[in-house]
């Protein structure tokens, strides 16, 4: 665990991303990559999103939270940004469901649906899983997700993730107690 005072700073680059906690100077195309976003394409796809509460100042507390979580060991928030012109295409985290004998963590991951199907989801998805098998010391992810996120499962399946169960009334949202699809991946697993 980070001492209090320390910065979580993580960063790792693919061919073509880099994938690393965001920092105060990143507000300008992190709120590009929200308010270029295209309408909803799916359920589970917000579209579009009000952004006129995200102020620089709101963002800076943004980042500060996300090294809090870090320093905690309760999560790591990883946003994904191109290469070639710096543009934010979405986030992968990292949430601690366990320590000590388990090593065990969720997996979160989003683009912005205006970058879609071009591989970088499952191309951040890799890089990421890496950085929590070797640098935050996981054993197990789990992937969390609703039974008709088809194009999640697609996602998952495509980095090695794997279908384990269907968790009933796993997850309250949406007023209800939800059933969730776990896909998993364990470090020894190839990445």
């Amino acid at each position: 665990m980070l001492l209090e005072t320390e910065k979580f700073e993580c960063r790792s680059e693919t061919e073509r991303l880099v994938i690393r906690p965001l920092e105060e100077e990143d507000y300008g195309n992190w709120l590009d990559g929200f308010e270029s976003r295209g309408a909803s394409k799916h359920v589970h796809d917000p579209g579009r999103l009000d952004m006129r509460e995200c102020t620089r100042e709101w963002f800076c507390q943004l980042v500060e939270r996300h090294q809090e979580l870090a320093r905690t060991d309760t999560a790591f928030v990883f946003a994904v940004f191109r290469k070639a012109d710096g543009a934010h295409l979405g986030m992968v985290d990292f949430s601690t469901l366990a320590r000590d004998s388990f090593q065990w963590g969720r997996i979160g991951y989003t683009i912005h649906n205006q970058y879609w199907r071009n591989g970088y989801g499952g191309e951040a998805v890799k890089e990421a899983l890496r950085i929590a098998f070797r640098r935050l010391d996981f054993h197990r992810i789990e992937a969390h997700i609703n039974l008709d996120n088809a194009a999640s499962v697609k996602l998952a399946e495509s980095c090695g993730i794997e279908y384990e169960c269907i968790r009933k009334g796993f997850l309250f949202e949406n007023d209800a107690w939800t059933d969730h699809l776990v896909y998993y991946k364990n470090a020894e697993s190839p990445v």
